[in-house]
């Protein structure tokens, strides 16, 4: 066999890098963002240095009122639990006007929806102050602000979700001769169940969360607290009220977190 030339094809190109343009993109945004606030390095490390100052202040936390802390942080699940347990009631019986495929008619799904986005819209802190001012001091106008506002949150993933679900599964319900209100029933919830409950307990980790917050506007539980310590500058107990918030609020978020594994 006599010794030819073998043609080969072309090497393909190189692949284009997108590093240096990400990265040139990056330096770019740096850049606007501190032309654009007038950010001053200088003023930034003197900040620098003001906070760990501050937060040398919390260094020793004050556990001698332990049992009251409990107490207060008691009252602070309580608003979170009656608050998502307020906001479910109300999701529940949104989350099928809002979804398309349920909504008896165009204007009723789009009352439905308005309604979600309003309590979305609406901030909690803001309808905490509202309702402390109508309701006074206690743990109530924060339950009312927290279902309100996450009423809006779950009965969108609700209604989300109910659209999600197979027509054929509505279909085969409605066909036996189900009302509307059945079809949701026995066809809408039960193919979401599961969804919606991962939904519920997200909200409450949130809720939870958000509890501690409302108490600084004068919702009641371990927030006020908090916000009495902070306002007399006994650091010591804040420190201590902040470390009870915060293996509370991990422990929630392990739960949550647990439990959500559990249901998918």
């Amino acid at each position: 066999m006599s010794a030819q030339t073998v043609l080969r094809p072309p090497l393909p190109k190189k692949p284009f890098n997108p590093t240096p343009v990400w990265l040139s993109a990056w330096l770019v945004l740096l850049w606007l963002i501190v032309f654009d606030l007038d950010l001053s390095f200088e003023t930034l490390l003197y900040g620098v240095q003001d906070i760990f100052e501050y937060f040398s202040r919390y260094s020793r936390p004050n556990f001698a009122d332990l049992s009251r802390y409990v107490e207060l942080l008691a009252q602070t699940l309580s608003t979170a639990l009656w608050g998502s347990a307020l906001a479910l009631v109300v999701a529940v019986l949104l989350a099928p006007f809002a979804a398309r495929n349920l909504s008896p008619n165009p204007a009723t799904y789009r009352i439905a929806r308005e309604l979600l986005n309003f309590m979305r819209a609406m901030p909690d802190l803001l309808l905490a102050l509202i309702f402390v001012a109508a309701l006074g001091l206690g743990p109530l106008p924060g339950a009312l602000a927290l279902g309100i506002h996450t009423a809006g949150f779950l009965g969108k993933f609700f209604a989300e979700s109910l659209e999600r679900v197979d027509g054929g599964v509505y279909e085969a319900v409605a066909a036996t001769g189900a009302s509307r209100v059945q079809v949701v029933m026995y066809a809408g919830w039960p193919s979401i169940q599961r969804e919606a409950l991962g939904y519920v307990l997200y909200i409450f980790d949130r809720n939870v969360r958000m509890a501690a917050v409302l108490g600084l506007v004068g919702a009641g539980g371990i927030g006020l607290a908090l916000h009495d310590t902070l306002r007399m500058f006994n650091y010591d107990q804040s420190a201590a009220l902040i470390i009870v918030i915060l293996i509370t609020i991990l422990f929630i978020d392990y739960l949550s977190t647990w439990l959500r594994g559990k249901l998918n």
